[in-house]
C-alpha cells in the first residue's frame, strides 16, 4: 500500500509509505482525500515523514486536500516534511498557505482545538 488511511473520531490520519510523492502516487492520493470529504470527514493531517522527494503533481495533491478540508469548514495538516520538501514548498511559497507542523502530535493537538474553538463559536451565536 502507497499510504494508510487511519480513522479518528475528529480526523483522519494519512501515512505516506512511499519515499516519492509524485505523478504515480498523487492520483491515487486525491482520489483518497476527495472521498474521505464526501464520507463527511473535514480533518485530515497527512503524515509525510517518509517521503523523501517531491514533484509538481505531489504539491498538487496536497493543495487539493488543503482546498476540500478548507471548504468543508475543516483542517489540512501536514506533517513530517524533510528538508528536500520542505524547500520546495518554500520555494513554491505553499509555507504561507498550508498547515505545517513538526510531527502528528502538534496535528492532533491543533485539530482539537480548532474543533473547540468551533464549537465555542456556536455557542455564542
Amino acid at each position: 500500500m502507497k499510504f494508510t488511511v487511519d480513522k479518528h473520531e475528529k480526523y483522519i490520519l494519512i501515512k505516506l509509505n512511499e519515499p516519492k510523492l509524485n505523478s504515480l502516487i498523487s492520483p491515487q492520493l486525491k482520489s483518497e482525500l476527495i472521498l474521505i470529504n464526501t464520507e463527511g470527514q473535514r480533518n485530515v493531517i497527512i503524515d509525510l515523514s517518509a517521503v523523501k522527494y517531491s514533484d509538481s503533481s505531489g504539491l498538487s495533491s496536497l493543495l487539493v486536500g488543503h482546498r476540500i478540508c478548507k471548504n468543508s469548514g475543516g483542517s489540512f495538516i501536514i506533517t513530517g516534511l524533510n528538508d528536500n520538501t520542505s524547500r520546495l514548498v518554500t520555494i513554491s511559497q505553499l509555507d504561507n498557505v498550508l498547515t505545517i507542523v513538526k510531527n502528528v502530535e502538534e496535528g492532533i493537538d491543533l485539530i482539537f482545538m480548532e474543533e473547540i474553538e468551533k464549537e465555542l463559536k456556536k455557542e455564542v451565536k
